[in-house]
């Protein structure tokens, strides 16, 4: 099969009517130029060029094989260098899937001023609680929480996030507060992924693990909506310590059950392994570790 290299070589050969020239031009000795070009006629079985010590030029068939060749060679260069402008630049199109957590106005303007700063970079968002197959899915790079199960994926830790019970002035102003982990269950809450008004809490004090099926009359799948209806006074909360710390400084909240906590969760950026990084890749990636995220701490 004709090696598409000794085609290349040919048509710089062509073009410039010298071995020398296409030898510089290519950044070759003039003796492995002319061997190509010989090995080239040779699996073709035609003479291409009419050497003489004087002059080179094409023979008709060399013409002929010239004009056929010079255009789809051309096309690949030009591909090729899209692909290279690509991979050095930050623009093109990247894919990110995240949980429906991160789908609310904070990581959302941290997306916008993303966007504002790489204008050349076009984002395709998926928002789903589902652990999607990045690699079957092409997406570029995802954001999880917990354990990774992919070991295929290259993972870089983002931080970790911790839970505290919460609660507004307001809902425990004719309530007596939770002593222990059992008392929630006497209380209102509002559940993150509740099913049937209900979810359970899992909750630690150093070696001590208890686990409180919780009820209450609203559940959402983000944070940011949970934490709102705790504020206002709905009931009590499992919120990420990174939402609540503000807010019990400023006594909008008060800690519950001071002595448990939720299990510490680490937060993945992750994506298919390759041996090349895309520039639209890399400078998001830099983004997000930079990004002070109310999810994590």
């Amino acid at each position: 099969m004709v090696d598409l290299n000794d085609i290349a070589v040919f048509v710089r050969v062509a073009q410039f009517e010298s071995f020398s020239r296409a030898a510089h031009a290519l950044g070759m000795p003039v003796s492995t130029v002319s061997r190509k070009v010989s090995a080239l006629e040779a699996e073709l079985g035609v003479t291409l060029l009419q050497r003489t010590t004087r002059k080179l030029a094409l023979t008709s068939q060399g013409r002929d094989y010239f004009n056929q060749c010079s255009e789809p060679l051309n096309l690949l260069f030009d591909a090729e260098r899209v692909l290279t402008q690509t991979q050095k630049k930050p623009e093109g199109s990247l894919k990110i899937s995240v949980p429906v957590a991160l789908g609310q106005g904070p990581f959302l303007e941290f997306i916008s001023d993303f966007m504002k700063n790489y204008p050349r970079i076009k984002i395709d968002l998926f928002i789903t609680n589902v652990f999607l197959d990045l690699i079957a899915e092409n997406v570029d790079v995802g954001i999880r929480f917990g354990e990774l199960k992919d070991s295929t994926l290259i993972a870089k830790k983002l931080g970790n996030q911790v839970r505290y019970v919460v609660a507004s002035s307001e809902y425990l102003k004719d309530r007596k507060p939770p002593i222990k982990p059992e008392d929630l269950k006497l209380h209102q809450c509002v559940l993150l992924n509740g099913k049937n008004g209900e979810a359970e809490w899992e909750l630690l004090n150093g070696r001590k693990r208890a686990r409180i099926r919780v009820s209450g009359p609203i559940s959402s799948r983000d944070f940011q909506s949970v934490g709102t209806f705790v504020d206002r006074g709905h009931g009590v909360g499992f919120l990420p310590s990174t939402y609540c710390d503000d807010k019990i400084r400023k006594g909008e909240l008060l800690r519950l059950l001071p002595d448990w906590t939720s299990e510490e969760v680490d937060v993945h950026t992750v994506y298919p392994r390759r041996d090349f990084l895309p520039s639209r890749l890399h400078v998001f990636l830099e983004a997000l570790r930079a990004w002070k995220s109310p999810l994590w701490s």
